[in-house]
Formats: C-alpha cells, sequence, structure tokens
C-alpha cells in the first residue's frame, strides 16, 4: 500500500461515533444505577455498588480506547493471527482451570478483577477474518476459503460451547452477515433461513400426532422441502416440466396417504410415503445430472438429502447438545409450555416492567419492578427493561434511535474504506453489534430464545464493555487512517 500524509489523525477521527460511543455508556451507567439502586447505599460512585463499579470500568474503557487510537493501525493487521492464536489458548486455559459459575466454566479469576475470555474472541476473530480475507488473491467462493474462514469462526465457537457459554458461542454466528456483504452467495443465507424454519417447525409441532400414527412436525417440514424444491427447480433451471411432473404424482399419492389413515383402513405413517418419494425425487435429480451433466440438478438432490438427514437429527441436537434451560426456553417461547413461574418468569416480569413504564416512563430511580428487584439480571441481560420503565416509550426509542445512528455510522465507515482490511473488519464490527442488540432487545420483549448476551455498552460487566470498546476503537483507528492509503 502507498502511504501519504493527507490529513492529521485527530481530524480525521470520526467524533460521530466517539460522541455515540460515549452517549450509550452514560446511559448504561445511569440504567445500572437505577436497576441496582440501593437506599441504604444511594451513591452513584459507590464502589461498593454495580453503578459506581460500572463507571470505573468506563473509565478504563476509555483508557483502553485512547490506548487503541494512539497504536500504529498497521499493527492490528500484522498482529492479527497472533492475536487469534493467543485467544484461542486463553479459551482453552480458561476451559480447564475455570472454576463453575452458574454452571458455565468462563471466567478467569485475576485476583482483583475476573474476566471472560469469551468476549474477547470477538474482535480477534474479527481481526483474523479480516486479514485473511483482504489477503492477496483471495477468493469467497472457493472451496479452499470458505473452509478456512469455517474454521476460524467455528474453532472458537467449539471451545466457548464446551465452556458451557452457548449464548456467546452464537454470537459468533453473526459473521455470516459481512460474509454475506463481501460477497457470498445468496443461496447460503437462504439455506440458513430454510435451517431454522426445519428446526422450529420440527420442535413446536413435533409431539402433536396426526391420525395417532403421523408427527405432524416432520410432515410439515418435509412438504416445504418439497416446496422449497420446486421454487429452486423454476428459479435455476426453469425447468417447469418436472415441477409439473412431481406435483401431479407425488401431490395424489400424498393424498391418498392421508385418506387411508383418515377412514382407517391402513394405519401407517404418512412421513415414511413423503421420505419416499423425496428420494426418488433425489434419484431422478441425480440421473438427471448425470445424464446432462448439469450441476445444478446435484447441488438440489444434495439440498434434499441434507434437509431430511437435518430434520431427523433436531431431536438429537435439542435434547442432547442443548442445555435444560436452553430447551425450556425455546418451549415456552415456542408455546410448548407455560411457565410463568420458571424459565419464562424473567420475560415475563420484563414485559410488566416495561408495559408499565407506558409512553414516558415512572421516572428515574421510580421503578417498582426494578427497585423490588423482580426482574433478575435487570443490571445484566435485561438491563433495557429498566429504560423501558423508567424512561417509557419515548426513552426506549431513544436508546434504540441511537443504537440505529450508530450502526448507520459504522456502516458508512466502512463503505468508505480504501483498505479491504479495514472495510471487512468494520462489518465484522457492525455484525456482531447488530446481533447483540436484536437478540438482547428480542429475549427481553420475548420475542426471542434467552440465551444470555449482554446490551452492548448498557448491560453491566467489564469484559463485555471492554471486548465492546475495544471492538470498536480498532476500527475508529483503521477509520481514521484511511485518507492515508490510496
Amino acid at each position: 500500500m502507498n502511504r501519504t500524509d493527507v490529513t492529521p489523525f485527530w481530524k480525521a477521527l470520526d467524533w460521530w461515533v466517539v460522541g455515540l460511543y460515549v452517549l450509550l455508556c452514560v446511559v448504561g451507567c445511569l440504567s445500572i444505577y437505577g436497576a441496582s439502586f440501593d437506599f441504604e447505599h444511594p451513591g452513584f460512585f459507590d464502589l461498593d455498588q454495580r453503578s459506581g463499579k460500572q463507571f470505573v470500568w468506563f473509565i478504563l474503557a476509555l483508557v483502553i480506547g485512547v490506548f487503541l487510537l494512539m497504536m500504529d493501525s498497521n499493527t492490528y493487521y500484522n498482529w492479527s493471527f497472533i492475536l487469534y492464536a493467543g485467544i484461542i489458548l486463553i479459551l482453552l486455559l480458561t476451559l480447564v482451570v475455570a472454576t463453575d459459575v452458574k454452571g458455565s466454566r468462563s471466567w478467569l479469576n485475576m485476583g482483583f478483577v475476573s474476566i471472560q475470555p469469551a468476549e474477547l474472541a470477538k474482535f480477534s476473530t474479527a481481526l483474523a477474518l479480516s486479514r485473511l480475507m483482504s489477503s492477496y488473491n483471495f477468493q469467497l467462493r472457493q472451496t479452499k476459503s470458505v473452509l478456512m474462514i469455517g474454521s476460524l469462526i467455528l474453532l472458537p465457537m467449539l471451545i466457548i460451547v464446551l465452556q458451557k457459554e452457548t449464548g456467546s458461542a452464537l454470537v459468533f454466528a453473526a459473521f455470516i452477515l459481512m460474509l454475506f456483504r463481501e460477497g457470498m452467495p445468496g443461496v447460503l443465507l437462504f439455506l440458513l433461513v430454510c435451517l431454522v424454519a426445519y428446526f422450529v417447525l420440527s420442535i413446536r409441532f413435533g409431539e402433536d400426532l396426526l391420525f395417532q400414527t403421523t408427527s405432524l412436525g416432520p410432515m410439515l417440514v418435509l412438504l416445504l422441502i418439497f416446496i422449497i424444491l420446486c421454487g429452486m427447480l423454476i428459479t435455476y433451471r426453469k425447468d417447469y416440466a418436472l415441477v409439473k411432473g412431481l406435483v401431479f404424482i407425488q401431490l395424489p399419492i400424498f393424498v391418498v396417504a392421508l385418506l387411508v389413515n383418515a377412514l382407517g383402513w391402513f394405519a401407517f405413517d404418512v412421513n415414511d410415503v413423503l421420505v419416499t418419494m423425496l428420494i426418488l425425487t433425489v434419484l431422478f435429480l441425480l440421473f438427471k445430472a448425470l445424464v446432462l451433466r448439469m450441476m445444478p440438478y446435484f447441488y438440489l438432490s444434495l439440498f434434499v438429502l441434507f434437509s431430511i438427514a437435518f430434520l431427523y437429527s433436531t431431536d438429537y441436537a435439542f435434547d442432547k447438545i442443548l442445555e435444560p434451560h436452553h430447551r425450556v426456553r425455546i418451549q415456552v417461547l415456542l408455546g410448548m409450555k407455560d411457565d410463568p413461574s420458571g424459565a419464562g418468569y424473567n420475560v415475563n416480569q420484563s414485559k410488566i416492567a416495561i408495559g408499565s413504564g407506558g409512553l414516558f416512563g415512572k421516572g428515574f430511580l421510580n421503578g417498582t419492578q426494578t427497585k423490588l428487584k423482580y426482574v433478575p439480571e435487570q443490571d445484566t441481560d435485561f438491563i433495557f427493561c429498566t429504560v423501558g420503565e423508567e424512561q417509557g416509550l419515548m426513552g426506549s426509542a431513544f436508546v434504540l434511535g441511537l443504537y440505529l445512528a450508530l450502526f448507520l455510522r459504522l456502516i458508512y465507515l466502512a463503505e468508505r474504506q480504501r483498505n479491504p482490511f479495514a472495510r471487512i473488519y468494520g462489518y465484522c464490527v457492525v455484525s456482531i453489534l447488530f446481533f447483540h442488540v436484536f437478540v438482547n432487545i428480542g429475549m427481553v420483549l420475548g420475542l426471542m430464545p434467552v440465551i444470555g448476551i449482554p446490551l452492548p455498552f448498557l448491560s453491566y460487566g467489564g469484559s463485555s464493555l471492554w471486548s465492546f470498546t475495544i471492538l470498536l476503537f480498532i476500527f475508529l483507528r483503521l477509520d481514521a487512517d484511511r485518507t492515508q492509503y490510496r
């Protein structure tokens, strides 16, 4: 790269993002003070209270931010892989030496402070991905490149899952948004949506029986696979004749199977009929792929086989891989269970707190739900309910507006980068922050399962605040040097 001295660093620094960051952190400190207010210790700066500790962590975060801004931006590029390897080693060390905290082994006790290395893995993975994808002759659509990207993302995810921090591990799925921006085929994102739909339908209706012989969940998924296959045949091959043949042959067979069961003539699992028809369809697609030498038919057959395999593995994943509390939370979210005093308690109390705030809220330090500690984790994962109760709809909209302004500004900064490393890292920052905000507020409102991830810059915790600060200020440093590259 050719460097030229164009603009002084402090003038090139994006102060809009810095201002939004500081404002969100101030809102976070005030919200934590409101959520953890103690009448016996009312001092905001009392270091024995969470508000005082959060303020200290905020000041230290600013110091960290200034330090990151003063470093040479080339340092982040040159040390990205080494930093990633170091964080992976720390994650492995944490898995071995960490003590059990609420069922997870993800915290390292440093004596005066405890840190969660899983938070630090986010920015180190973002740097490693940016370094890899900005390297010379990198092609995202090559199989080798996909495997390398997958390895960088899945390795920390796997270790964090072993630490029993499933929520933190899921955050790494946010990198899909960055990959989509950098040219990942849209069909892969569509396939991801399909997998989510398969999982939800299979789990939600898996226990519902049709004619006492057929599970409704798998039947709905198998029908969805057939519909998607027909849509892909029309979209990618314009093969209307094949679609008509599949519909006119398989649909009557399916209807007859339903009638035979409904009339009680012969009891059997209708899903076996659907699977058999899909397998025969796969064989026909493979035959066409070999005879006509058209790879799309081969890929479509793989899609059907993979979908069927995924369908019949959802029960195992749900029962064996997910933790019991995760299973209950998903069941409550999907309406399979009503557990207002158990898994659904947090969400119910959170919605009560937000709803009681009304349009303008009850006022600062006047929230009854939060003062009486009805909402568990109200200053960490459920901090947004404190905003909703004390500041109402208007205050909540203001906070969401701050996040929206931050996202739009970061996207603008990422798009104006001349250096691909900085652009890719910028979109990694946007993806991670957006995922956190979307999922956290979604679970507070009862729209997402409770997976326990913090709200950026608002939730109590030094590790999360520092990791988000590092993630953001590295990009600010890279952006400030954009005028020094051609």
